[in-house]
């Protein structure tokens, strides 16, 4: 027989016994969930019924050792929509595949019942079908990990964001508190937030505070640099906090020229200058 043959019995067999597939199938799963909760397993059973039909469909193709032919299109979507619900939901890769391959001991068993005496048959279609099962598995194991891998981008980037808020202090003056060390990526989202503000708010002045930045090296100072440079392009003008001793021999010994930039000790000074700068009078109270 050829290999559409045996697909095509293939087919047969699970439409003939999916009933019974699932149930042993279902019941495997079952054992393995050890805090699951009714919904959970009603999803799992749900899951279970429409792989197993899909299945079916697909082996009528003949394409055993494909599973990109257009005939496993739908079992390629709903594998990629459980395991990145799955990686979602906080599950591990193997758990995510063992959905795959605890469906092979059902399988075989049927194929057993099956084909009866013919060994060669139970031989061959057993290994395609734990061939093809296999391949699916590492289907799995691949969206689940670009679904993470999509989660953990997404995380650092709204980490980015949170690790860089602008504030308005006032009429017209923005303070950026900065946090950390100073990177590419994390330059990239101040110069961001820092203009997008200053386009909001029509600021002319932004507070930059390095307090919280533990060495200025070269690069930071250069990113620094083009903070202020895009700042100044959108019509504000930048004064720079935070000042440490430690920081300030640093600065000197690489040679940076800050110059024609504004400099503070702490942003209660810069905050100060920025007020007289913007022409607001603060009457200190006794």
């Amino acid at each position: 027989m050829t290999t559409k043959d045996y697909a095509a019995l293939i087919s047969q067999l699970i439409q003939e016994h999916q009933a019974d597939i699932g149930a042993e199938w279902i019941a495997q799963l079952e054992a393995l969930i050890v805090r699951g909760t009714s919904s959970s397993k009603e999803q799992l059973r749900s899951h279970c019924q429409q792989f197993l039909s899909a299945f079916a469909s697909a082996t009528r193709g003949g394409e055993l050792g494909n599973i990109d032919h257009r005939s496993w299109d739908e079992v390629r979507d709903l594998l990629a929509e459980i395991s990145s619900s799955r990686a979602k939901s906080g599950s591990t890769p193997s758990e995510t595949a063992t959905f795959v391959f605890s469906l092979k001991q059902p399988l075989f068993a049927a194929l057993r019942q099956g084909f009866g005496a013919d060994a060669e048959a139970v031989a061959v279609s057993s290994w395609n079908i734990s061939t093809l099962l296999d391949k699916l598995g590492l289907y799995t194991i691949e969206v689940f990990q670009k679904t993470k891998d999509q989660i953990i981008v997404r995380q650092q980037q709204e980490l980015l964001e949170l690790s860089t808020p602008v504030v308005k202090l006032w009429n017209g003056i923005l303070a950026l508190p900065l946090i950390g060390t100073l990177d590419s990526a994390r330059t990239q989202v101040v110069m961001e937030n820092i203009l997008q503000k200053i386009v909001d708010t029509g600021a002319v002045i932004a507070i930059i505070d390095i307090t919280g930045v533990p060495t200025v090296d070269t690069l930071v100072a250069q990113h620094l640099m083009k903070t202020i440079a895009a700042a100044r392009l959108m019509g504000a003008d930048c004064i720079i906090s935070g000042i440490r001793p430690q920081i300030a021999q640093t600065i000197v010994h690489l040679g940076v020229n800050l110059e024609d930039v504004v400099t503070k000790a702490t942003l209660a000074d810069a905050f100060l200058v920025a007020l007289e700068r913007t022409g607001t009078s603060v009457v200190a109270k006794a």
